[in-house]
Protein backbone atom coordinates (compact mmCIF):
# COMPACT_ATOMS: atom_id res chain seq x y z
CA UNK A 1 0.00 0.00 0.00
CA UNK A 2 3.18 2.39 1.09
CA UNK A 3 4.57 1.75 -2.63
CA UNK A 4 4.71 3.79 -5.51
CA UNK A 5 5.27 1.48 -8.64
CA UNK A 6 5.37 1.47 -12.35
CA UNK A 7 1.58 1.27 -13.07
CA UNK A 8 0.77 4.25 -10.60
CA UNK A 9 3.25 6.77 -12.72
CA UNK A 10 1.28 8.80 -15.63
CA UNK A 11 3.08 8.54 -18.49
CA UNK A 12 0.33 8.61 -21.34
CA UNK A 13 1.10 11.46 -23.11
CA UNK A 14 -2.55 11.89 -24.40
CA UNK A 15 -3.35 11.93 -20.46
CA UNK A 16 -0.68 14.26 -19.65
CA UNK A 17 -2.08 16.40 -22.54
CA UNK A 18 -5.85 16.29 -21.10
CA UNK A 19 -4.79 17.29 -17.37
CA UNK A 20 -2.81 20.35 -18.46
CA UNK A 21 -5.84 21.36 -20.95
CA UNK A 22 -8.86 20.44 -18.84
CA UNK A 23 -7.71 19.55 -15.29
CA UNK A 24 -8.27 21.63 -12.57
CA UNK A 25 -5.66 23.18 -10.52
CA UNK A 26 -4.89 24.39 -6.85
CA UNK A 27 -1.59 25.71 -5.03
CA UNK A 28 -0.18 24.39 -1.80
CA UNK A 29 2.57 26.43 -1.87
CA UNK A 30 5.59 25.08 -2.89
CA UNK A 31 3.00 22.79 -4.68
CA UNK A 32 0.92 23.45 -7.97
CA UNK A 33 -1.48 20.65 -8.39
CA UNK A 34 -2.92 19.63 -11.52
CA UNK A 35 -6.00 16.94 -11.22
CA UNK A 36 -8.50 15.21 -13.62
CA UNK A 37 -11.28 12.74 -13.08
CA UNK A 38 -11.21 10.42 -16.09
CA UNK A 39 -12.90 6.96 -17.08
CA UNK A 40 -11.81 3.50 -15.03
CA UNK A 41 -10.69 2.15 -18.14
CA UNK A 42 -8.23 4.67 -18.85
CA UNK A 43 -5.93 3.28 -15.66
CA UNK A 44 -4.96 -0.20 -15.30
CA UNK A 45 -7.41 -2.07 -12.94
CA UNK A 46 -6.68 -1.40 -9.21
CA UNK A 47 -5.44 1.92 -9.54
CA UNK A 48 -7.75 4.56 -8.66
CA UNK A 49 -4.90 7.29 -9.50
CA UNK A 50 -1.67 8.19 -11.56
CA UNK A 51 0.66 10.74 -10.20
CA UNK A 52 3.13 12.81 -12.27
CA UNK A 53 5.83 14.54 -10.45
CA UNK A 54 8.08 17.15 -12.09
CA UNK A 55 10.14 20.27 -11.10
CA UNK A 56 11.29 22.87 -13.42
CA UNK A 57 14.86 22.89 -15.03
CA UNK A 58 15.07 26.73 -15.06
CA UNK A 59 14.91 27.04 -10.80
CA UNK A 60 16.86 23.62 -9.93
CA UNK A 61 19.42 23.93 -12.70
CA UNK A 62 21.30 21.30 -11.20
CA UNK A 63 20.08 17.80 -12.02
CA UNK A 64 20.83 16.24 -8.44
CA UNK A 65 18.41 19.44 -6.76
CA UNK A 66 15.88 18.26 -8.75
CA UNK A 67 16.21 14.69 -7.87
CA UNK A 68 16.25 15.40 -4.27
CA UNK A 69 13.16 17.20 -4.50
CA UNK A 70 10.97 14.35 -7.08
CA UNK A 71 12.50 11.67 -4.07
CA UNK A 72 11.33 13.79 -1.44
CA UNK A 73 7.82 13.80 -3.44
CA UNK A 74 7.68 10.87 -4.17
CA UNK A 75 8.34 9.75 -0.50
CA UNK A 76 5.53 12.02 0.88
CA UNK A 77 3.07 10.96 -1.92
CA UNK A 78 3.54 7.59 -1.07
CA UNK A 79 2.96 8.10 2.97
CA UNK A 80 0.18 9.81 2.04
CA UNK A 81 -1.59 7.82 -0.46
CA UNK A 82 -3.40 5.31 1.13
CA UNK A 83 -5.72 8.14 2.62
CA UNK A 84 -6.45 9.36 -1.28
CA UNK A 85 -7.30 5.74 -2.39
CA UNK A 86 -9.35 4.94 0.63
CA UNK A 87 -11.43 8.58 -0.42
CA UNK A 88 -11.13 7.36 -4.82
CA UNK A 89 -12.13 3.74 -3.69
CA UNK A 90 -15.31 4.31 -1.77
CA UNK A 91 -16.77 6.74 -4.34
CA UNK A 92 -16.05 4.97 -7.41
CA UNK A 93 -13.15 8.02 -8.93
CA UNK A 94 -10.45 7.43 -10.74
CA UNK A 95 -8.05 10.49 -11.49
CA UNK A 96 -4.74 11.88 -12.65
CA UNK A 97 -3.05 14.29 -10.72
CA UNK A 98 0.47 16.22 -11.50
CA UNK A 99 2.22 17.62 -8.49
CA UNK A 100 4.71 20.50 -9.31
CA UNK A 101 7.28 21.49 -7.12
CA UNK A 102 7.54 25.85 -7.66
CA UNK A 103 9.90 26.99 -5.25
CA UNK A 104 13.15 27.96 -5.87
CA UNK A 105 14.28 26.17 -2.62
CA UNK A 106 14.69 23.20 -1.26
CA UNK A 107 12.15 22.36 1.77
CA UNK A 108 12.99 19.45 4.43
CA UNK A 109 11.26 16.30 4.46
CA UNK A 110 9.35 17.53 7.70
CA UNK A 111 8.19 20.53 6.23
CA UNK A 112 6.82 18.96 2.97
CA UNK A 113 5.17 16.28 4.88
CA UNK A 114 3.22 19.02 6.19
CA UNK A 115 2.07 20.31 3.01
CA UNK A 116 1.04 17.08 1.94
CA UNK A 117 -1.51 16.86 4.64
CA UNK A 118 -2.47 20.01 3.73
CA UNK A 119 -2.67 18.83 -0.31
CA UNK A 120 -4.72 15.65 0.65
CA UNK A 121 -6.93 17.14 2.34
CA UNK A 122 -7.36 19.95 -0.25
CA UNK A 123 -7.74 17.15 -2.98
CA UNK A 124 -10.29 15.35 -1.63
CA UNK A 125 -12.28 18.49 -0.61
CA UNK A 126 -12.18 19.52 -4.31
CA UNK A 127 -12.75 16.06 -5.80
CA UNK A 128 -15.67 15.80 -3.31
CA UNK A 129 -17.11 19.26 -4.75
CA UNK A 130 -16.76 17.89 -8.49
CA UNK A 131 -18.29 14.77 -7.59
CA UNK A 132 -21.45 16.83 -5.60
CA UNK A 133 -21.78 19.05 -9.46
CA UNK A 134 -21.17 16.24 -11.45
CA UNK A 135 -22.78 13.31 -10.44
CA UNK A 136 -22.93 11.16 -13.51
CA UNK A 137 -19.42 10.87 -12.98
CA UNK A 138 -19.99 8.95 -10.55
CA UNK A 139 -20.36 4.70 -10.76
Amino acid sequence: MYSFGKEERLCSKKLIDSLFQSGQRFIVFPYSVHWMTCPPDALPSGIPAQALIATSKKKFRHAVDRNRIKRLTRECYRTHKPQIYQFLNSHNVTIVLSLNYVHNEIFDHSTLNHKFDRITDTLIQHISTHLDSHPSQQS
